[in-house]
């Protein structure tokens, strides 16, 4: 794979399309067996949205909402909101420079389920946002079974989203999202309790999510903080500020410039 990783360390700069299918064509080559698969989900379309919404509908499809039913809705989401896309292609670069699994754009494009649930949520918001809510739901719904990811349709996510593993994270309805955020496994964005209305956590810019965090309640996660794995934020978290615990302290304010794209989750001394 040392040549793929070439090609896609070249091609950073431009637009992921066309690694992504250059990829395909050396994974087919090299891999006879997935050339089918390669060819139906990437080769065989000329642009992302039409990989992108084939990929979906295959995934999501069943007997309720079938496949072909599946991928009109994403297109008619990518052609009337065309930033959908756009945050797709950021999503899938921001796996390949924070995930050092991540061999290039066709692993996380055809396996990741973290990226394929933020992809499925990005279209329920359109749907959500257009005054479709019985479908926003099913989609929501169908992301929940096969992903193990439940992020209510209203929820805002910016571009340049990473999930990492994805499996257990629970977004609430009034929750948002900055850009460039990274979060693993079993974070939450929740409530406090029974309450509607806005109350669920506002995360900022470039925020790191570690694995099991817990951010509960209508708070606000400054741009650039760390939550630690495990911790229970029911706080604010001022910007560039790590927490850490249950509940949550501050620790090391400022914290590394760049926590989400540097994916450190490391701790420096308490604040007293």
């Amino acid at each position: 794979m040392a040549q793929q990783l070439e090609v896609v360390e070249v091609d950073l700069a431009h637009r992921v399309w066309p690694t992504l299918r250059a990829e395909a064509q050396q994974v087919a080559s090299e891999e006879p067996s997935l050339a089918s698969l390669l060819n139906a989900v990437i080769l065989r379309h000329s642009a992302l949205p039409a990989a992108l919404s084939y990929q979906l509908a295959r995934k999501l499809g069943d007997q309720e909402l079938r496949a072909m039913s599946l991928r009109e809705i994403a297109q008619e989401a990518y052609a009337a909101d065309p930033t959908i896309v756009d945050n797709a292609e950021a999503d899938l670069r921001a796996v390949f420079e924070r995930d050092p699994a991540c061999k290039g754009f066709v692993q996380p494009f055809l396996h990741f389920k973290g990226f394929q649930a933020l992809q499925t949520h990005r279209v329920a918001h359109w749907l959500w946002r257009s005054g479709r809510e019985a479908i926003a739901f099913y989609l929501q719904s169908r992301m929940s079974e096969l992903f193990q990811v439940d992020i209510h349709p209203a929820a805002v996510i910016g571009s340049g989203a990473f999930f990492d593993h994805g499996t257990g994270i629970v977004i609430g309805e009034t929750a948002v999202i900055g850009e460039n955020v990274s979060m693993l496994h079993g974070v939450t964005l929740g409530g406090t309790g029974a309450e509607r209305g806005d109350r669920h956590p506002k995360i900022g810019n470039g925020v790191l999510l570690g694995a099991g965090a817990k951010v509960l309640g209508n708070i606000k996660i400054g741009d650039f903080a760390k939550i630690a794995s495990g911790s229970v934020v029911l706080m604010p978290v001022p910007s560039g500020c790590t927490a850490a615990g249950v509940p949550a302290r501050l620790f090391n304010c400022p914290t590394c410039s760049e926590p989400a794209r540097t994916m450190d989750h490391t701790l420096a001394a308490e604040i007293s």
